[in-house]
């Protein structure tokens, strides 16, 4: 295999190998990428990670294997806080074709997020090339949604068309998740749209109207609906009764305890 510089310098990418660090994103930052907001995602850093000119970025998709998420100049930076540095960084020039297509080999070994760059390249080496730059995956089945908000909002802003497809066809029972917490608000939906228009709406605004969970975003602040993860309890087609459906809410309210212990109030 090719080490991941030697391909970027054979793609005219101008890395600097005398000073330059890989950076080993994990936690969520395929979410970032997603909803394009990566650069501004790496840029937070809670303490000075980029003493460098360049930062060769890898988002974690598995144990071994790292996207590609591009070669960023790092221009300068300000501290914000004692926990909050600011970057202003910059993609080089002729990556667009690359960014979330290459898939890198890579062990890591510790816990160690920012590598400081080697010359020859280091233990990062090209595994594939991905026909197409990396998006959300497809919709993976009523019984395997389990995803974040972040993710939810990149699946309705882009309109991906099996999740609409699937959740718009269908009624349901939903739960969302405090995953800071654990506490769980089970809801319905039954508007002629389905699922769909039901999660476009916490999509907009984390609440959806509800006025349990306005409650929890007024006391936490809005950004707390990042905590929150979605999935599917029970679905019925789009022609069962509102009645039948929220019947079969009040059941998983009763299972869950969603208003003993949860954010549902009645």
């Amino acid at each position: 295999m090719i080490k991941l510089t030697d391909f970027l310098k054979a793609s005219k990418i101008d890395v600097d190998m005398g000073n330059y660090k890989v950076h080993l994103a994990t936690g969520d930052p395929l979410e970032a990428f997603f909803s394009n907001t990566f650069k501004k995602w790496q840029e937070y850093q809670t303490q000075r990670n980029f003493q460098c000119k360049m930062v060769i970025s890898l988002i974690e998709l598995r144990r071994d294997k790292w996207l590609f998420a591009g070669v960023y100049k790092i221009l300068g930076h300000k501290k914000v806080s004692d926990k909050h540095i600011d970057y202003s960084t910059a993609l080089l020039a002729g990556q667009d074709d690359l960014i979330g297509r290459i898939v890198v080999h890579h062990n890591r070994i510790g816990r160690a997020s920012y590598l400081i760059g080697k010359q020859d390249g280091g233990e990062f080496e090209v595994a594939e090339i991905l026909p197409t730059r990396l998006t959300i995956e497809n919709f993976p089945g009523y019984n395997s949604v389990c995803i974040s908000n972040t993710r939810l909002q990149s699946i309705i802003e882009q309109g991906v068309q099996t999740w609409h497809g699937a959740l718009s066809s269908v009624k349901g029972v939903y739960l969302i998740t405090d995953n800071s917490c654990g506490k769980q608000y089970v809801g319905s939906a039954v508007g002629s749209s389905g699922i769909w228009q039901r999660w476009s709406d916490y999509a907009n605004d984390g609440h959806g109207g509800n006025k349990e969970l306005k409650a929890v975003l007024k006391e936490k602040g809005v950004d707390h609906k990042n905590h929150f993860q979605y999935s599917i309890l029970e679905i019925a087609d789009t022609h069962s009764t509102d009645d039948q459906i929220r019947s079969r809410e009040t059941f998983w309210k009763e299972v869950l305890r969603s208003k003993e212990f949860g954010y549902n109030s009645n």
